[in-house]
């Protein structure tokens, strides 16, 4: 049985700070009267010329979905003559996960975790990356075509202890502990 952690991510959202009715607005919404299980919430300055632009993404699983909630500061532009916020909501069902891929840096002289990185993957967005192919002739002019990699990037997130503190990266590491027991369990109950 799980833990109901909706009042700890509404609390944390509310104690960052950061347009909290809006971010929970929007959270509130994608989850749809779901509890949530597990969460990540991280807050984080961006770079935009000589100005600092904050983000907020709110990663919640829930028992069926994995829900993604990002806002956004931005500046005047041709349709909003003030600077506006903009928050983007986004559910999806724990079966359509195709991968979750961590990977943990740990610095080799102390031992310790240094960072942790998660992305997940459901098919919806795709790099690809290609080079023009070549072969092991180094005189050889001819056009061998190109080369690449597909890559399936539809959400990653990246922590740090430096940046973020230990905590924030055992959640991150928690969570996606979390999420590939509930995509193992939704896949086991599509072959059921």
């Amino acid at each position: 049985m799980s833990i109901d952690r909706t009042p700890e991510v509404f609390d944390e959202v509310s104690r960052s700070g950061y347009y909290p009715e809006i971010v929970a607005d929007g959270l509130r919404d994608a989850l749809a009267d779901e509890s949530v299980t597990a969460y990540v919430l991280h807050h984080e300055p961006t770079f935009d010329r000589d100005e600092i632009r904050r983000h907020m993404t709110v990663l919640a699983l829930t028992p069926g979905r994995v829900v993604l909630v990002h806002t956004d500061e931005h500046p005047p532009d041709d349709l909003l003559p003030n600077p506006y916020t903009s928050t983007t909501s986004e559910a999806v069902p724990v079966s359509q996960v195709r991968s979750v891929v961590v990977t943990r840096m740990v610095s080799t002289t102390s031992k310790q975790l240094e960072e942790v990185v998660l992305t997940v993957g459901w098919g919806a967005v795709s790099r690809l990356d290609i080079e023009p192919a070549a072969c092991d002739d180094p005189d050889c002019e001819a056009d061998h075509g190109y080369t690449g990699n597909l890559t399936g990037d539809d959400f990653s997130l990246r922590l740090s202890t430096a940046a973020d503190g230990g905590a924030a990266v055992r959640r991150l590491l928690d969570f996606a502990r979390t999420l590939s027991a509930a995509t193992t369990q939704a896949t086991a109950a599509g072959h059921a």
